[in-house]
């Protein structure tokens, strides 16, 4: 494999840009122009000794704003660990930087728009979750690693990667043209990676989990449901648990994916928003391109169903039920099970109904094994599709249980764990064990929904707390105010940043503007205005009763009335995506 070059020195001079390889023995110099914003290679002794030097930890690629092209580029970095030899980093800080030396040439309506621009982009920068390597290919499982061809092992790591999980993808489309660039930049991955170093009974093992986002229909919580045309699925991660021990290798992969056909969930000011199940769609062509596209990657696929069989996600239960029945394809199994219902009333020990349920499909699938020679022992021949409403809370309940499942045959079979010992007696393991996969559920979480994730107390300590349930309550509430009242911006910051949304400098009419009616102002003043009058009456009473209480009824009236007038408007009121077509949304 053609690895990328791992440390660089941007050189700034008012003409280019010159980013220069580091790396022991490299001469190579990537200049790119920045009025012609041409890409050439050339060498050291070409930069200018004027130049503004810094250095850079790695390059994302380069965007078109109104103001022009701008260089985005990596300018800190933390090690997340070797995984299998090979360091993984993670990005914490970036640098947007403008290839024009001056904005004057902009209207004030224009540089308000690139400002907006910039801050969708810095925004998504700073996200958290963003993961690189320069001498591994992170978008790939051990499995699909396995059975490459000769050709694809010469392959440039932004070649050979899963376009899926390469969310720099966009940025990097005019390097993408010129191989011989390929050396200086990287696919990046969004989502989650930890790396441990574990031991049980004086045996040391390598034990990780990478989650990879999908950047195909992605999006926030309730602005991007469903699936799209061609079968993508919102909110769709594919999670890897990989085991390290004396060479060998083992793996054992699951996804999640929102419930893949068409309906939608918008925000509307409610606390849970009624899901709409397009009428107008023929669903099951969706539906056969999602299934097909994961039987390819994956084999067999067993859907486990997590949503409440009752209220308004019975439908969404019911239309899959009868989705996977008219396919009629025997590599899908469909499972429902109602999380809710079954751990009422703190009874998660209900959970091992499931686990029991699907033990011998998970013993049929198996998981990927190679020795320390590099021979294949074993495939994974199928994966759990695990989904709830939005594949987060009881998603990555159950995925936890399952991966551990998959964990102790793992160990047995590789010698760490002996015949009758169990990873749960394990109390140190166990302890990193159930936080490294409550720290996955929160960065999921918060990339989608915008906060932690909810239940992970049970995720951490194996059990449910009323501590736990006082910080759900928490994260609800801040889920709804930015579901709501931030999700708009959230939203279009991903479309800019995935190219969802093109800037044309060239035909610049601003999508950015959106005028509100009358309702907007109006309607909040006006009930703020009538509550308090109303709160005013009831301290300051009047001369009788009476009088007291009409005022009071007149103003509680005039404040309920307007409250229900915005929840009728709802939609006007909340925070809105303004760069998506509308038919991306419904």
């Amino acid at each position: 494999m053609a690895n990328t070059f791992q440390s660089f020195s941007l050189h700034i001079t008012p003409e280019k840009f010159y980013i220069e390889a580091c790396d022991d023995g490299s001469v190579d110099v990537l200049a790119i122009d920045r009025v012609s914003t041409e890409m050439t290679l050339t060498v050291r002794k070409d930069v200018p000794a004027s130049a503004e030097t810094r250095p850079i930890c790695g390059l994302m690629g380069t965007i078109r704003l109104v103001a022009g092209m701008y260089l985005v580029v990596i300018t800190k970095k933390r090690k997340v660990g070797d995984l299998l030899g090979h360091a993984v980093w993670k990005a914490l800080d970036f640098d947007v930087i403008s290839y024009k030396k001056t904005i004057l040439h902009l209207t004030d309506n224009q540089m308000q728009d690139n400002k907006t621009f910039l801050s969708m982009i810095n925004s998504m920068l700073h996200s958290d979750g963003f993961y690189f390597a320069t001498d591994y290919d992170l978008t790939h499982t051990l499995q699909r690693l396995a059975n490459t061809s000769p050709e694809f092992q010469e392959m440039s790591l932004l070649e050979r990667a899963d376009q899926r999980f390469v969310w720099n993808g966009h940025l990097l489309r005019e390097f993408i043209a010129q191989p011989e660039l390929h050396m200086f930049v990287f696919p990046v991955v969004h989502g989650f990676i930890t790396v441990k170093s574990s031991c049980i009974s004086g045996k040391v093992f390598e034990w990780s989990i990478i989650s990879r986002r999908s950047c195909f229909r992605a999006g926030v919580r309730y602005y991007v449901r469903g699936i799209d045309s061609e079968g993508h699925a919102a909110n769709y991660v594919e999670t890897e648990q990989i085991v390290q021990y004396n060479g060998a290798k083992a793996s054992f992969v699951q996804t999640r994916g929102s419930i893949p056909f068409y309906w939608s969930q918008r925000p509307n000011l409610r606390y849970k928003p009624k899901p709409q199940i397009s009428k107008t769609v023929n669903h099951l062509d969706g539906f056969q391109r999602h299934f097909d596209s994961q039987i390819i990657l994956y084999g067999r696929q067993v859907t486990l169903n997590l949503i409440n069989q009752k209220g308004s996600e019975k439908p969404l239960e019911l239309a899959f039920d009868k989705m996977v029945t008219n396919l009629g394809n025997g590599m899908i199994k469909y499972i429902a099970f109602d999380f809710h219902k079954e751990c009422s009333h703190m009874r998660w020990h209900r959970l091992q109904i499931l686990l029991d349920m699907v033990a011998e499909m998970q013993d049929d699938f198996g998981y990927f094994l190679v020795d320390a020679d590099g021979k294949v022992l074993l495939n994974q021949e199928g994966t759990f599709r695990s989904n709830c409403m939005d594949c987060l809370d009881r998603t990555n309940v159950i995925q936890s249980l399952l991966a551990r499942r998959s964990l102790q045959s793992q160990l047995q079979r590789m010698g760490v764990l002996h015949i009758g010992q169990r990873i749960e007696e394990q109390t140190d393991f166990e302890k990193m064990y159930k936080n490294a996969w409550a720290d996955n559920a929160d960065a999921c979480a918060k990339q989608y929904a915008g906060t932690g994730a909810l239940k992970t107390d049970f995720t951490r300590t194996g059990k449910r707390t009323h501590w736990g349930l006082l910080m759900d309550g928490w994260n609800s509430m801040i889920r709804y105010y930015k579901n709501n009242f931030s999700d708009g911006f959230r939203q279009d910051s991903i479309d800019l940043f995935l190219g969802n949304y093109v800037v044309d400098e060239a035909d610049w009419t601003t999508p950015l503007q959106d005028p509100k009616d009358w309702k907007f102002l109006t309607l909040p003043i006006v009930m703020v205005v009538a509550f308090s009058m109303c709160i005013i009456c009831l301290l300051m009473a009047g001369d009788t009763w009476t009088e007291t209480l009409a005022y009071v009824l007149f103003w509680g009236t005039a404040s309920a009335v307007t409250g229900g007038l915005i929840l009728f408007y709802g939609r006007d009121f909340v925070d809105a995506p303004k760069l998506v077509q509308k038919e991306k949304l419904d």
